[in-house]
């Protein structure tokens, strides 16, 4: 039986699985809908640059040239660092770019009823075991050709945070039908060129309706280009937690919560008996860290004065992967006025521009931008053509994508997607997905029946729920990412411990550096 491989998307993740994919000799071909790699990094506001440290931000087996000395470095660097590595491993001659994947249908295989009654994933637990062949209907983006490719599997590394935008839902005559001004959201506005957004929004009045990353980043680019002649209004119905920096902050989180230490405070899925008798010993320690955490940054920041204090704890926005840094001066911007945040759950449109519950006049603004995320589920569900499928993968009951592993469906054959689950750090994750994904269909992984991979997807969504509330849609398991980490280790039969010294794998962070070893088949 043939062994092709597709995989859907040239970002990071499409890049690293392509690239382990090779290593374990594969010919795997990369569809990209864009004319380059880098995915997401590609279509971003100018101001973008890293969170974290470059140094927790890099391939195991590719660190950051010595010419970018920023410990941040910005969007356009970081397109630079993955050409870099597309082309330091050959990855470019297996990616046709300009080619958007429609769907995916799996095609000529078992019946309905036949995959329904499967004990084993693919019917023996092996990939490349099934009769059926995924046909990839594809789409030249230049002259708008359509061509049906055929693989025997299929990676899918789309991600959730593109594609598909949230935006509210209006009652009739409320809605931005209504508004004489401009409405657009965050990925359009990212999609423009750099001169083309700055002359949008130049002597404009800009309102940003949202409160993560996406939000402040917006509203900090408009009052750098407007000043207080123009000031930049953000309305957030839910204030997150967000650092200062995270060149030092990152380093003070990574000893007290990415450890093994760390990860004995909280509940893991599948843990034994003792392991969880000791989480619930140690957890009002991890409560109290939360606590002291949460006081320091209401005292060094002016949280309060401007309604940037969280209702919930900072140990919740930890587990939903929602902790953020606010932009550079962001607080000089507020102070002197170029940005204005208003606290409100609900709003309406105007003609003027928005009426906001609470206040008797309209706020006047010439364009309206919703920094409301996307939604991501929905995205990877409609590149299925089948609606079984789509049923399958994303669940009517719970809303969420539930995948083995946090890669494998448990009854969608020969598929793995990669990128989908957030962690600290997305590309040391997706690394390791990449390596677990390409030791799989090398056969040196094992997975268990279908009945013990959902009991396996239940653990960990309880687990998520547990700690993440109402936001473990977006599938977060920072705060165990070293427990989840082992599992994969132990799949591909490498030890989990990954240390010198009993101390030393106890209390220091762990990070890609660790798992180096792991890169070489």
């Amino acid at each position: 039986m043939e062994r092709r491989v597709a995989i859907i998307g040239a970002g990071t993740s499409g890049l690293v699985a392509c690239k382990y994919l090779l290593e374990f000799g594969f010919h795997p071909t990369v569809f990209e809908a864009d004319d380059g790699v880098g995915g997401l990094w590609r279509h971003t506001m100018d101001s973008t640059k890293l969170q974290s440290n470059k140094q927790a931000y890099q391939f195991m087996d590719f660190p950051w040239p010595s010419s970018v000395k920023e410990d941040n470095p910005n969007h356009n660097q970081m397109v630079d660092y993955l050409n870099s590595y597309a082309q330091h491993f050959s990855l470019i001659p297996h990616i046709r770019f300009n080619s958007k994947v429609i769907h995916i249908d799996y095609v000529g295989g078992e019946s309905a009823e036949q995959m329904k009654s499967w004990e084993l994933w693919g019917g023996n637990g092996t990939p490349f075991a099934s009769k059926g062949t995924w046909h990839i209907s594809v789409q030249h983006t230049k002259n708008l050709s359509l061509e049906v490719h055929k693989a025997e599997f299929v990676v899918l590394c789309i991600g959730k945070y593109s594609g598909l935008p949230n935006i509210p839902e209006y009652p009739q005559g409320q809605g931005p039908e209504v508004f004489n001004g401009k409405v657009m959201h965050s990925m359009d506005y990212s999609n423009l060129d750099n001169d083309t957004a700055a002359e949008l929004i130049k002597g404009k009045r800009v309102t940003i309706i949202g409160s993560q990353k996406s939000a402040m980043d917006l509203a900090a680019e408009c009052a750098n280009a407007n000043g207080v002649m123009h000031p930049c209004t953000i309305i957030q119905r839910t204030a997150y937690w967000f650092f200062p920096d995270f060149n030092s902050w990152g380093l003070i989180v990574g000893f007290l919560f990415f450890n093994r230490f760390a990860e004995l405070l909280v509940h893991k899925p599948g843990e034994p008996f003792l392991l969880g008798l000791l989480a619930t010993l140690l957890s009002p320690l991890r409560w109290g860290i939360g606590k002291v955490l949460e006081n320091i940054l209401k005292w060094k920041l002016p949280l309060k004065k401007y309604g940037l204090v969280p209702s919930h704890s900072f140990l919740h926005d930890l587990s939903s992967c929602l902790l953020g840094v606010f932009p550079d001066n962001f607080f000089d911007k507020l102070n002197e006025g170029s940005i204005v945040i208003k606290n409100s759950q609900s709003f309406s449109f105007c003609r003027e521009g928005l009426m906001i519950a609470g206040e008797a006049k309209p706020l006047e603004t010439d364009i309206v931008i919703f920094a409301t995320g996307f939604k991501g589920d929905e995205k990877i569900k409609n590149i299925f053509k089948s609606p079984i499928f789509q049923n399958h993968i994303l669940d009517p009951a719970t809303s969420t994508v539930p995948l083995y592993r946090h890669m494998i469906h448990p009854r969608i054959p020969e598929l793995a997607i990669i990128g989908y689950a957030d962690s600290a750090s997305n590309i040391f994750a997706s690394e390791m997905k990449s390596l677990w994904v390409a030791n799989f269909l090398d056969g040196n992984v094992e997975v268990p029946s279908i009945r013990e991979m959902e009991k396996e997807v239940k653990l960990w969504e309880d687990n998520m729920k547990r700690y993440e509330g109402t936001y473990f849609l977006k599938s977060c398991f920072a705060h165990f990412s070293i427990w989840y980490h082992d599992q994969l280790c132990k799949d591909m039969k490498h030890n989990p411990k990954r240390k010198n010294g009993f101390f030393a794998e106890l209390f220091e962070p762990y990070g890609q550096a660790d798992y180096v070893g792991l890169t070489r088949k």
